[in-house]
């Protein structure tokens, strides 16, 4: 069954541009590049299920994601559109982009390959499991709770953007944690679909991140013949938020290439 996603919509003519983050991202993550590309094209940022202010619902996989993604289509009478992923969101673009091509008029995948990966959240979710027992007051206590499991400032900072003040007060996660969880084997596969996407693709990796390895090249190609791959320098797995302006660019031009 699928879910009705949040989204939140710009406005605007053209091809619109959809924007899908990554695990235990939200929409509002895009909110400085969104700004940036409604200048030039409608934008829909979108919440995944079991993320942002999207319904929780059991089952993560690839297939169930991209039908929600669809389905968002459907409901605002998008009939194509660019789509762009980072991580997770990636595969989900990816994914809809095999099952229904004649809806995608780009696909832009940001920093993951279209592979299996290996389990590697297991302090993350430590640290949520953490935020969630401790029922911090305010932010700085829910970084002392996060810290315990997390030393990089910079990830329990992007986990903190989950957080919103509960009805009762104090801080609580905007999260399906236990759907996650239990669909976390599903979301570390490869993407869903048969065929591979012949459209026009661009693939952007972080230089210092090591999820999308020259040794992932082949089968990418395998699965997205057209792609251009384009890396940003010191830039890691978060390049669009540590490389804002190359990511832009990138981006940009890639759009600015294609015929409307």
């Amino acid at each position: 069954m699928t879910v009705h996603l949040n989204y939140q919509d710009t406005g605007g003519e053209g091809t619109p541009l959809i924007v899908v983050h990554g695990l235990l991202g939200n929409a509002d993550n895009w909110r400085s590049h969104v700004k940036q590309w409604q200048q030039a094209r409608r934008v829909v940022a979108v919440d995944l299920r079991n993320h942002g202010r999207s319904p929780h619902a059991e089952g993560m996989s690839y297939r169930e994601m991209a039908d929600d993604l669809l389905a968002l289509m459907d409901r605002l009478r998008i009939d194509r559109a660019h789509l762009l992923g980072h991580s997770m969101g990636g595969k989900v673009v990816i994914s809809l982009a095999r099952q229904a091509p004649e809806r995608v008029a780009s696909l832009i995948v940001a920093d993951i390959a279209p592979q299996a990966y290996g389990h590697g959240h297991d302090a993350v979710f430590a640290a949520l499991r953490n935020l969630e027992r401790g029922k911090p007051e305010n932010r700085r206590e829910a970084d002392a709770l996060l810290a315990e499991h997390v030393q990089e400032r910079a990830v329990r900072l992007f986990l903190a953007t989950n957080l919103e003040r509960g009805e009762e007060g104090g801080l609580q996660l905007r999260l399906g944690l236990d759907q996650i969880e239990a669909g976390y084997t599903d979301i570390m596969q490869a993407p869903a679909g048969e065929a591979p996407f012949e459209g026009a693709t661009l693939v952007l990796r972080g230089g210092q991140s090591h999820y999308v390895p020259d040794s992932a090249l082949p089968r990418l190609r395998e699965i997205l013949p057209n792609a251009r791959v384009e890396t940003l320098d010191n830039a890691g797995h978060w390049l669009h938020a540590e490389q804002p302006e190359a990511f832009q660019n990138a981006v940009n031009e890639f759009l600015s290439s294609l015929a409307e």
